[in-house]
């Protein structure tokens, strides 16, 4: 599972420039190598309306030949409901942020700007600080693990007391022992006939005591 403790951190750090007017000349053609990705902050909540409203803006424009693709950070996981039920459900893994795929020049930055609850571009708002490829890998990577193999969303830490609530163990106390992120699960030591026995479990068969 990737970390995105220091990316975030990063977002947030970028110093924000003033807001003021973008002018860079618009290219009669469509380069590949002018487009780079950007991180777009919005107001968290609206990453996917966010999305919507900038597709739509800009295939009423004619700009389509300046954006390629635009990616929301976020992931399937699995959550607990009603009485115990599984399901699955997506995550936001970096809330408030968007990643577009773009030619910057001024129209793209007024189109990109003036999208509703866009708050804008992530660094100096007239000069947009690209973001690297390989942190872009590593959110498509993200997402497209979360899509194969969904996280339980239920987050544990060793020495944790859990009860076990499904399998042949259901009803016992335990005490968390090692996380197995990659697999999702647990080793629980749980008192069997006076000593402490290791059992492997699911995230989704404990919950906190």
């Amino acid at each position: 599972m990737h970390n995105y403790n220091n990316m975030t951190d990063n977002l947030k750090n970028y110093g924000e420039g003033e807001d003021k007017e973008f002018h860079k000349e618009v290219h009669d053609e469509k380069s590949d190598a002018d487009m780079k990705w950007y991180a777009v902050h919005t107001y968290s909540g609206y990453e996917d309306q966010v999305k919507i409203g900038l597709e739509e803006r800009i295939a009423s424009s004619e700009l389509k030949k300046y954006f390629g693709e635009i990616i929301i950070p976020k992931e399937d996981v699995i959550e607990k409901g009603i009485k115990g039920v599984k399901k699955r459900v997506q995550r936001k893994f970096l809330p408030g942020y968007i990643f577009v795929n773009m030619q910057i020049n001024t129209d793209t930055w007024h189109l990109l700007k003036g999208t509703p609850k866009v708050t804008g571009f992530v660094g100096d708002q007239l000069n947009p600080q690209c973001v690297d490829e390989f942190e872009i890998e590593k959110v498509k990577s993200q997402i497209n693990e979360g899509i194969k193999r969904p996280k339980s969303k239920i987050e544990f830490s060793k020495n944790d007391s859990v009860k076990i609530i499904d399998g042949p163990f259901s009803g016992f106390n335990g005490i968390v022992d090692d996380i197995k992120l990659d697999k999702n699960k647990l080793e629980v030591l749980v008192s069997i006939f006076g000593r402490a026995t290791p059992v492997e479990l699911d995230f989704t068969q404990v919950e906190r005591n």
